[in-house]
């Protein structure tokens, strides 16, 4: 029999667990960046007319459709880096997959659709490789996909003879689809650029599988404790063979987007679009350790690079100073990515 005064003890509260303000700043860093940097392009934009520049129709489509490329590949890059790999290869194969688009509709007289799947089916197959090496030789990602840039550099020369490959446009031999064209349009009154229009695509098609299938689960699972994954039947070097075909599919897309934009193929275009793509995934909140990130935060992530870039050159601030700036916000982004990292091993 229990006793009154056992009866009236109150039970015991859990103590409520406070959420680390750092830790909500990480995860919303870029958005938070994105609308710092809208203040300050407002702030600090040219005027004309009493117009402000950095607000005008003209200059919010440039800025959407500069980031388009540099967007894709950041999709596909996001799901690489939530399982902690890396890929520095997509920039050669955005200029890669552009020769090979433009010659295959140029020189070869091929069509459309075959073009386009051959490419894209091309692009996974890079990433296949790349991916597969990786994990069945237990090599780091950094040495596969680097020497994965200078093959897709390399062929590119091959392919084009290290000379542009000029798109024109009508029907007959030595002349590409009309269609193809439209990727360099805009539609709805002249202000949504084509691009942007398939890169916000890819990105909601990438949103759902991230968020709301099994293998979008697994890719978080390898990326925050590949061995506890490996015991839970999660199919491992799959999961990270297909995280390296889906950059490998999104650079293809890149490429393609990007001959169907200037109407040429060259196989130095792309260069540096891996540090950009990179930059915007971490400043997007995705963590470089792996385990963690979003889609959201990775487009919110490329929209503040490009209106960075646009609010400089509006200012006629020099390339190289543009450069430096993208560079301190990349280093701000990992560092306290790492602080959140430090504190949550503290309290564990």
């Amino acid at each position: 029999m229990s006793s009154p005064d056992a009866s009236a003890r109150p039970s015991p509260v859990a103590p409520v667990k406070r959420r680390d303000p750092l830790a909500l700043v990480v995860r919303f860093q870029s958005l938070i960046g994105l609308v710092l940097v809208v203040i300050g392009g407002i702030l600090f934009s040219p005027r004309r007319h009493g117009v402000i520049l950095f607000l005008a129709p003209d200059n919010i489509a440039n800025i959407v459709r500069a980031v388009s490329e540099t967007g894709i590949i950041a999709i596909g890059m996001t799901f690489v880096i939530i399982t902690a790999g890396i890929d520095l290869s997509v920039g050669a194969l955005l200029g890669l997959s552009s020769v090979v688009t433009a010659t295959m509709m140029i020189s070869a007289g091929w069509g459309l659709v075959p073009t386009l799947l051959a490419v894209l089916a091309a692009g996974v197959a890079f990433g296949v490789v790349q991916g597969s090496i990786s994990t069945r030789f237990r090599l780091e990602p950094f040495i596969v996909t680097l020497a994965g840039l200078q093959a897709a550099r390399g062929l590119a020369l091959v392919v084009s003879g290290n000379q542009y490959i000029n798109i024109s446009y009508g029907e007959g031999p030595g002349l590409a689809p009309p269609i193809f064209a439209h990727l360099g349009d805009r539609l709805f009154n002249n202000t949504v650029p084509v691009a942007t229009i398939v890169f916000v695509v890819f990105a909601a098609i990438a949103t759902i599988v991230l968020n709301t299938t099994r293998f979008g689960r697994y890719v978080f699972a390898v990326g925050g404790n590949e061995r506890a994954a490996r015991l839970s039947g999660v199919p491992v070097s799959a999961v990270k063979i297909s995280v390296y075909a889906i950059t490998g599919f999104a650079a293809a897309l890149a490429g393609i987007v990007h001959a169907g934009q200037f109407n040429f193929g060259s196989a130095n275009d792309g260069a540096g679009y891996e540090l950009t793509a990179i930059a915007a995934v971490v400043i997007g909140g995705t963590s470089l350790f792996g385990g963690a990130g979003s889609m959201v935060g990775t487009v919110a992530g490329t929209i503040m690079l490009g209106a960075l870039a646009n609010v400089l050159q509006l200012n006629n601030i020099t390339p190289a100073l543009q450069l430096l700036a993208t560079a301190a916000i990349i280093v701000l982004a990992a560092v306290l990515q790492s602080l959140v990292r430090r504190r949550e091993g503290l309290i564990r």
